[in-house]
């Protein structure tokens, strides 16, 4: 009886101790300053990308994977999108890192897929170079880390603030470069690079995401911004103002069953 209950309070002990070391690996990730969790990301992408041997975008996250070891299969009979899973060879013999994806048609989800689960499996580097303990961090933390790595892979930051500069942000002609990730995270990936910009996403006529990399609260849509949507969202065509006092311009993502409007305001007053 003694011994029995030793261990129970050794069990005990042990599962406290692992919760609290999780609160405290999750409490430590939000708490790390912005800039340095992105740089943190980034380098661990690109070390990720050089290990892989890719040396230029477009970024095919499958052949990524591949390059790396993992398998990736596709599983008919899967619910989600994709999960990573480690499987036997036909014959037994050593597990196999193995990324599973649902049948999907379109490339941008299928290669987003496959990024998140690529960047859950690879975040213990991330992890590891903060100075966190990954294997304990609550799956919710981990999901947040594999996000945003997932994205830096798809958009390595070095070969996406070059090419940004160069087609002057035109949104459009980066989907052109960057075929594998949606019109959607290319925008997003817009407040990594240094310079001042709000990004603004409307599906069906209803503003649904609003950041800015400035410094404090993100400023209502103007008058202005809206009408710039407006004629963008009614005609189906990018749509910009002159640029007198601040460059806005809005790109028509429009499918049959679905009309979505990415929208880059640029305040001069903040550069």
């Amino acid at each position: 009886m003694a011994i029995l209950i030793v261990c129970t309070l050794k069990q005990t002990q042990n599962r406290f101790e692992n919760q609290a070391l999780r609160l405290k690996t999750e409490s430590m990730v939000t708490d790390i300053p912005p800039e340095e969790f992105a740089r943190c990301l980034d380098e661990c992408a690109a070390a990720i990308l050089a290990e892989a041997k890719i040396t230029e975008p477009p970024i095919d996250v499958i052949r990524l994977a591949q390059q790396l070891g993992f398998v990736v299969a596709v599983d008919k009979t899967m619910r989600g999108r994709a999960r990573f899973v480690r499987l036997s060879g036909r014959y037994g013999g050593r597990l196999r890192s193995t990324i599973l994806v649902a049948p999907e048609t379109r490339c941008e989800r299928r290669q987003w897929a496959v990024a998140h689960e690529l960047g859950e499996a690879t975040s213990h580097r991330v992890f590891s170079a903060l100075g966190l303990h990954g294997a304990e961090a609550a799956p919710s933390t981990r999901e947040y880390v594999a996000n945003h790595l997932a994205g830096c892979l798809l958009l390595p930051k070095a070969w996406f603030t070059r090419d940004a500069w160069a087609v002057d942000w035109n949104l459009a002609s980066l989907k052109t470069r960057d075929q594998t990730a949606s019109h959607e995270l290319i925008a997003r990936r817009m407040l990594d690079v240094d310079a001042p910009a709000i990004i603004s996403v409307f599906d069906q006529s209803m503003l649904t995401w609003r950041r800015s990399n400035l410094p404090g609260r993100v400023p209502a849509v103007t008058a202005l911004e809206r009408q710039i949507w407006q004629a963008c969202h009614n005609h189906g065509q990018p749509t910009s103002n002159d640029h007198s006092i601040e460059r806005i311009e809005c790109w028509p993502v429009h499918e049959p069953q679905q009309k979505r409007e990415i929208m880059r305001t640029e305040v001069f007053d903040a550069m």
